[in-house]
């Protein structure tokens, strides 16, 4: 017996006044209410109803319990209500995973648009630079790097893409001179972003496609790609930058590109739309994800 079922049949036959008329408002056979009734005064153990052929009325148990009925069918309608209508239009707080390079330097504008199109969803946004599982940890939607994707399973939107560059300070560069080749860099010291690539090991092709592997000991790791670029502008050393991020430090004037006729192969750049599934989203995350795509298509021509 589904006993809410039963509940909202009993409550009806009590408003409709008839067995009959119950099953018509309800559209079902006249049988399946009958039997419905007589299963939940067997699970009470008790009657509900005092039935005549001319009339239908309560038993004192019966009017105790049609008011609670009443009470619960309400509520659960009412919440059935609020998830029905929040699957279509987005409201609530949507918890967000984002890359923390992503989210300084261009989450806030990214943010700002999406409440004013959307002021009914409130966002709770957590920067990260690390594995994230998003599942696990809760939250509904990830913009993430590469490396901080933890499970294949989940749906992947890109957002951006780029280059990695090799970018120092003019100042430092005045200093200690400017590396022509690859194999310079040795002997300059090295800004790393931990954890992009294994030991610190790049793959760096020339013009020609010629490639040779070096094997980089940073003089400074930060696990943030803007303190990464900040650091070159800093006058720490060199190091190796999104070109998203270095764009900005390079027309500024800030930075310096080095090698530019050279490529670094074994980096995986790009920032992602990740979430879980693609059935049952609800509305906010939906309207997040399209906003999104959108948003950095229009800002950054890649999705």
């Amino acid at each position: 017996m589904n006993q809410l079922e039963a509940m909202r049949i009993f409550a009806k036959i009590v408003d409709a006044g008839s067995f009959a008329a119950a099953a018509r408002s309800l559209d079902l056979s006249k049988a399946v209410v009958t039997r419905q009734v007589a299963m939940l005064e067997a699970h009470l153990n008790t009657r509900l109803l005092n039935r005549t052929t001319r009339k239908l009325s309560l038993t004192e148990a019966g009017e105790t319990y049609l008011e609670t009925c009443r009470s619960l069918v309400e509520q659960l309608d009412d919440v059935e209500a609020q998830i029905s209508n929040a699957a279509r239009e987005p409201v609530g707080t949507l918890r967000i995973a984002s890359s923390a390079s992503f989210g300084l330097a261009a989450g806030t504008l990214l943010f700002t648009e999406f409440r004013k199109r959307y002021p009914k969803v409130n966002l709770r946004v957590v920067l990260l630079d690390r594995m994230v599982d998003l599942v696990e940890e809760g939250f509904d939607v990830g913009i993430m790097t590469h490396g901080m994707v933890q499970s294949d399973s989940l749906i992947r939107r890109p957002l951006m893409g780029g280059d990695v560059w090799i970018v120092a300070s003019p100042a430092y560069l005045a200093e200690h001179g400017t590396p022509e080749t690859p194999l310079d860099l040795l002997g300059h010291p090295f800004v790393g972003l931990n954890g992009w690539t294994s030991s610190h090991n790049y793959d760096i092709e020339n013009a020609q496609g010629e490639s040779e592997t070096l094997t980089l000991r940073p003089v400074y790791e930060v696990n943030n790609a803007m303190m990464v670029r900040d650091a070159a502008i800093s006058g720490i050393g060199f190091s190796i930058v999104v070109s998203a991020l270095a764009q900005p430090a390079l027309d500024s004037g800030e930075v310096v590109r080095l090698l530019a006729d050279h490529k670094i192969t074994n980096i995986p750049v790009g920032v992602s739309l990740v979430y879980p599934g693609r059935q049952h989203i609800s509305a906010k995350t939906r309207a997040f994800i399209d906003f999104t795509v959108d948003y950095c298509r229009e800002q950054f021509g890649f999705v």
